[in-house]
C-alpha cells in the first residue's frame, strides 16, 4: 500500500510503502471497544469511597428497649437513620483488568488500519518548524485541513513542534512509543512521520 508523503508547507515530499500487515487489516469494532475499555479502566483512580456503618460517628448503644414499643434497633449508625452508614457504596479498588498482549497489539494495528481505510491517515516527512510559534503552526495546520489531529513522531517529539502545538485545541503530539488506540480514535486525522511509520512497522509486524 503506497501513500503520498506531505510536508508542513502542504507540499508533496514523495511516497512511502505501508506494510499491509500493520495498515491493511480488516476493521474489527469489537477489538477496538475492548482496548478502549481496557485503557479507560486502567486510568481510573478508584479512590471513590463512602463511610459504612462501622465508620460513621454515633453511639452504639441500643436505641430503645427490646420490648415495650418502638422498633427493634440496635444502633443509630444503621443505614436507615440520617447520618448513618451507606450500604453497598463504592469502595477504594482497582478497576483495571487484564487483556492479552496479542489482543492489545492487534487492536493497535486495527486502529491504524481503520484510519488508513477511512482515508484519514497522513504521512508527514518531519515535524521540524522554522520557528516554534503557535500562531504560525495554526496557519499551517489550517492550510492542511487538520482541525482534530493526533501527530505521532519518531523516538522523540520535535521540541519546537511540541512547544508550538501545546496550546492548540484538539491537536495532540506523541512519540511512537506512546501510540495507543484511544488517542488514535479520539482524533479525526492520524498524522505519522516517516520515522513513526518505520518504528511502528518494526514494532508491530
Amino acid at each position: 500500500m503506497k501513500i503520498a508523503v506531505t510536508s508542513l508547507e502542504n507540499k508533496k515530499a514523495g511516497e512511502v510503502e505501508l506494510n499491509e500487515a500493520v495498515f491493511g487489516l480488516p476493521v474489527r469494532a469489537d477489538l477496538l471497544a475492548r482496548m478502549v475499555n481496557y485503557q479507560l479502566a486502567k486510568r481510573r483512580a478508584g479512590t471513590h469511597k463512602v463511610k459504612e456503618r462501622g465508620e460513621v460517628r454515633g453511639s452504639t448503644r441500643k436505641i430503645k428497649n427490646q420490648k415495650g414499643g418502638g422498633a427493634r434497633h440496635g444502633s443509630i449508625r444503621a443505614n436507615i437513620f440520617r447520618g448513618g452508614g451507606v450500604v453497598h457504596g463504592p469502595r477504594v479498588r482497582d478497576h483495571s483488568h487484564d487483556l492479552p498482549k496479542k489482543v492489545r497489539l492487534l487492536a493497535l494495528k486495527t486502529a491504524l488500519s481503520a484510519k488508513a481505510a477511512e482515508g484519514k491517515l497522513v504521512v508527514l516527512d518531519n515535524t521540524e518548524v522554522k520557528e516554534p510559534k503557535t500562531s504560525a503552526l495554526v496557519k499551517q495546520l489550517a492550510a492542511l485541513g487538520w482541525s482534530s489531529a493526533l501527530v505521532i513522531d519518531g523516538a522523540s517529539v520535535n521540541e519546537g513542534f511540541a512547544r508550538a502545538s501545546r496550546n492548540i485545541p484538539c491537536v495532540d503530539v506523541l512519540p511512537q512509543q506512546g501510540a495507543n488506540v484511544f488517542d488514535i480514535l479520539r482524533r479525526d486525522t492520524l498524522v505519522l512521520t516517516k520515522d513513526a511509520v518505520e518504528a511502528l512497522e518494526a514494532r508491530l509486524k
